[in-house]
């Protein structure tokens, strides 16, 4: 078994050289050479034991994710963009509309919430807003089963409701 530490001190910065020759920039060379490591460390014991030349086995490492980092490039299309062109890209965070509709939606719910019949709104807030399974909600206000579903049910379909005339 190799001592990973050693081999890394004596051969990262070979490594990194021989991939900066390869034509990669320094940070790309650097992050292929540390992959190097993990991919020797990642092979374990029974595939380092079966290679004679620790060295050669670590360029032949690089060698290949060189090549296959440089495959991965030619396959993704670059994009150069100017400062105006970056300014008009889309803004993932949600429009000034759709901010207002959410802001409406949720005050028609809570307001939907509060008009409901006590036992109706206090079994819907502790499924709802407790995480509460329906025996737990049950218990807590002292109805079945079946009588507390078609409260949660009532209080869905009261809320829905009143969301549908938005």
């Amino acid at each position: 078994m190799w001592d990973l530490r050693s081999l890394f001190l004596k051969h990262a910065r070979d490594i990194d050289r021989f991939l900066r020759r390869r034509g990669h920039n320094a940070e790309t060379a650097a992050d292929i050479a540390q992959d190097t490591f993990v991919r020797l460390l990642a092979a374990g014991p029974k595939i380092a034991s079966a290679h004679d030349n620790p060295k050669a086995y670590l360029y032949q490492i690089s060698r290949n994710l060189s090549i296959d980092y440089q495959r991965r490039e030619r396959l993704m299309p670059r994009v150069t963009l100017s400062d105006e062109d970056l300014a008009r890209v889309a803004d993932p965070s949600p429009s000034p509309e759709i901010l207002v509709y959410n802001k409406q939606r949720l005050a028609i719910t809570l307001t939907a919430i509060n008009e409901l019949p006590d036992r109706t709104r206090r079994a819907f807030e502790l499924h709802r807003l407790d995480n509460l399974t329906i025996n737990e909600v049950a218990r807590e206000v002292g109805l079945s089963t079946t009588r507390t579903w078609a409260l949660i049910r009532d209080a869905y379909r009261s809320i829905r409701s009143r969301l549908h005339g938005l």
